[in-house]
């Protein structure tokens, strides 16, 4: 994990996007390690409605999400009508289109978290301040 882990250690939140939940369904040992990197320090973690939505389709093989969005350090941000306008504000903002994206700066920057993504150029667009770490 080396840099990555370093900056994030610092942390005491992330938000995830959907290339992070891909990550940790798919066994993947830097997302599993900073998931309990940040169970030792206390942090949360923060997956945004949609993006929930964009990784599950249910079933005995999402196991692991499904024990993951079970424990009490995870917390999906709902997208409610007022986030939902944001969303599209910000779209609206730095000409992109995907609602789900911008979600996950939102949440990220409601709450000063890192994002854990495998999307930094999309997610950059949206937040050039961002703090991004790839997974």
């Amino acid at each position: 994990m080396g840099k990555a882990r370093a900056r994030v250690e610092a942390e005491v939140s992330v938000t995830l996007d959907t290339g992070a939940l891909i990550a940790l369904e798919r066994g993947d040992s830097r997302m599993i390690a900073l998931l309990q990197l940040l169970v030792r320090r206390r942090g949360r973690v923060r997956v945004p409605a949609g993006v929930l939505g964009q990784a599950w389709r249910g079933g005995a093989r999402q196991a692991v999400l499904a024990r993951f969005f079970s424990s009490p350090e995870v917390d999906v941000a709902s997208l409610d009508q007022s986030m939902a306008q944001a969303c599209g504000e910000l779209c609206a903002a730095t000409s992109t289109s995907d609602v789900i994206d911008a979600s996950v700066v939102l949440v990220a920057r409601e709450h000063q978290d890192a994002i854990v993504t495998s999307d930094l150029e999309d997610l950059r667009r949206l937040d050039p301040s961002a703090r991004l770490e790839r997974i």
